[in-house]
């Protein structure tokens, strides 16, 4: 399988139909009317290329399209995520006699149940995307690929009614009453998804100036960028920061606890934090580690690693203490070696699982993931690896119901802990602690001999490693990288001695760190809560085949140049790819582990969770 940033690409050709008028039929069953329209007429064909996808995936796709012209807020495009996926399954559901609708639970008859269920999917699907996205960037875009897919399913836009049991009232039934919801559910749609209440204590850092001054290092702290553009490529007028999503804690979710008065449903404890007798080695320790990564980002550094399933993976949660699989399941043979550069498999995973410019953001990465598994799959389409077969409709609104559910929840939980805790990026503690003072009244990085040095006349002489330092006698050295090249398309920034007080991440000038709190990652957190629903859903923690995994290419970076060779990242099992997407985090100077942990760990309880609840949604153990 390979996995992309963007849609999974495929070469299917599509399918030639030939369509007549079909007369709609109306059926009295059980004394519920129900009327399947399946508008028929020359140009309309009963599936787009790629043929095989069912209506649900095809709304998924043009939802994934939107939130990669969209900015890149992961909070809010989980939750469009979760209520369309959700808006599709009660469609679904109001055509099956046991499923549990979520926000709607009408029943119906059809006499053509799969036909009435597209058409109240669909209808459903749009008015939720059309309302989402009519303001976003690309809005315009994204507002017109919704209407091209209606009219290729044969659906008129003209049909906005809320009365009656038509398939297409009863979807926009449906959108409306998620959108009604959407106004009162904390997320402050109707005032931009803008934050309430917040301010930062600490004035901005200012990326192009070394140096940093705090009031309180513990706390976030914005950044003032020069030319700054979001995540995936769009301009920003104000330079400096604003946080994103403060408030998020306190948001309605899928399976979550009850958020509380501080906005966090899972409270694990606070983040180490410098001058905590108990917790500030820890975090000394562990942004001795980021600086560590930084160092290993050096092309000229011949070291090569073993970075297939056999030697990397299979870590208990929140650690990276496996070992690797010894066998994979699906052949009974152990996993071929696949050795590569230490530089570049760091900097094409920084990379890779960034979701920069043009991504779907990493809840989105996950559907693309769980979209290409089901392709996979198919057709021996079986919840939890047993039972029935499903057709693929049945599929995959069962697995965008649980899945964006689990994502939706990720970001609740991760963002409550952001917005409560506030705590502070790489970027400024290692500025705020790499430099020195001559009374000692402040804590400064550990020194670790050939990584983090004190700079002196010995070291600065001609010849010596910090010569390019000198004039900055006692002041603190890094080796790191060195940042985006002139020419980032023929050159390296490399890794060299520079002042701790001028360290930037191995990110982009115009991005360099997200604009909200470091603790608890959100990678690590969407990662891990998919990783629980694809294994429960599939029923095995295996990718199909028990592999997957993407290469990348010669040339193909964005930060600099590279790969030399080909870097094929691979996983055996979801969680290994979760893991990946955590640990790329901190070769990415974006988070310390415990960012990384601690979201591993709360992602599995949502995962497990949204997992749980959208079973007994299934079966129609939900009450109300």
């Amino acid at each position: 399988m390979t996995t992309t940033g963007g849609a999974p690409q495929r070469s299917l050709p599509p399918r030639t139909f030939i369509l007549v008028a079909i007369v709609a039929v109306t059926m009295v069953l059980g004394g519920v009317l129900a009327v399947a329209q399946p508008w028929a007429g020359s140009a309309c064909r009963s599936s787009a290329s790629p043929s095989e996808w069912s209506v649900a995936r095809r709304w998924d796709e043009a939802l994934l399209n939107a939130i990669r012209r969209a900015l890149p807020a992961p909070t809010v495009h989980a939750r469009n995520l979760f209520h369309v996926s959700a808006a599709m399954w009660d469609a679904w559901a109001a055509y099956d006699s046991t499923a549990s609708g979520h926000f709607v639970k009408e029943k119906h008859r059809a006499f053509d149940a799969t036909a009435a269920r597209n058409e109240a999917i669909s209808y459903a699907a749009y008015r939720v995307l059309s309302a989402r996205y009519i303001k976003a960037v690309g809005g315009d875009v994204s507002l017109s690929e919704f209407a091209d897919l209606m009219d290729a399913l044969c659906y008129p836009l003209a049909v906005t009614t809320t009365e009656g049991d038509s398939p297409a009232a009863i979807g926009n039934r449906i959108a409306e009453a998620i959108l009604a919801f959407g106004r009162t559910d904390g997320s402050n749609e109707t005032g931009g998804y803008a934050g309430l209440d917040y301010a930062p204590v600490n004035p901005p850092l200012t990326v192009a100036s070394p140096g940093n001054v705090m009031t309180d290092p513990d706390r976030w702290q914005p950044l003032q960028i020069e030319h700054m553009i979001s995540q995936n490529g769009i301009p920003v007028t104000n330079g400096v920061q604003q946080f994103v999503g403060p408030h998020w804690g306190h948001v309605t979710g899928f399976a979550l606890p009850a958020t509380g008065p501080n906005g966090v449903p899972i409270d694990p404890g606070p983040p180490p934090r410098l001058g905590d007798p108990a917790t500030n080695p820890l975090l000394m320790d562990q942004l001795v580690g980021v600086i560590r990564d930084s160092s290993l980002l050096d092309p000229a550094d011949t070291t090569m690693i073993d970075i297939s399933p056999g030697a990397r993976g299979a870590n208990p949660l929140g650690t990276n203490d496996g070992r690797g699989h010894p066998i994979n399941p699906a052949t009974g043979l152990p996993y071929a070696p696949d050795v590569v550069s230490q530089a570049d498999f760091g900097r094409v995973m920084a990379e890779f699982w960034a979701d920069g410019p043009k991504s779907e953001t990493p809840p989105g990465h996950w559907n693309t993931i769980a979209n290409v598994v089901s392709d996979e799959l198919a057709p021996d389409l079986q919840i939890g690896g047993e039972g029935p077969t499903l057709d693929r409709l049945q599929w995959d609104v069962k697995l965008y119901f649980a899945l964006n559910g689990a994502v939706h929840d990720a970001a609740i939980a991760a963002w409550g802990l952001k917005g409560y805790y506030d705590s502070s990026r790489p970027i400024s503690l290692i500025r705020y602690l790499g430099e020195t003072r001559d009374d000692g009244d402040r804590q400064v990085l550990t020194p670790v001999p050939g990584l983090i040095e004190f700079i002196t006349p010995e070291t600065t002489a001609p010849g010596q490693r910090h010569e390019a330092l000198a004039g900055h006698e006692s002041e603190i050295a890094i080796r790191a990288w060195a940042g985006i090249p002139e020419d980032p398309k023929t050159q390296v920034g490399g890794v060299r001695w520079m002042l701790a007080g001028a360290w930037v991440p191995y990110q982009l000038p115009t991005f360099v760190t997200p604009a909200f709190a470091g603790y608890i990652s959100g990678h690590s957190t969407f990662s891990r809560a998919a990783a629980e629903v694809l294994t429960g859903f599939t029923g095995s923690e295996y990718f199909p085949g028990g592999v997957s995994g993407y290469t990348i290419s010669p040339g193909s970076l964005k930060f600099e140049a590279g790969p030399t060779k080909d870097v094929r990242l691979e996983w055996g099992t979801y969680y290994d790819a979760a893991d990946q997407a955590g640990q790329s985090r901190i070769w990415g100077g974006i988070h310390i582990q415990a960012d990384d942990f601690t979201g591993r760990r709360i992602g599995a309880e949502c995962g497990i969770n949204a997992w749980a609840l959208a079973q007994r949604y299934y079966t129609g153990a939900i009450d109300g």
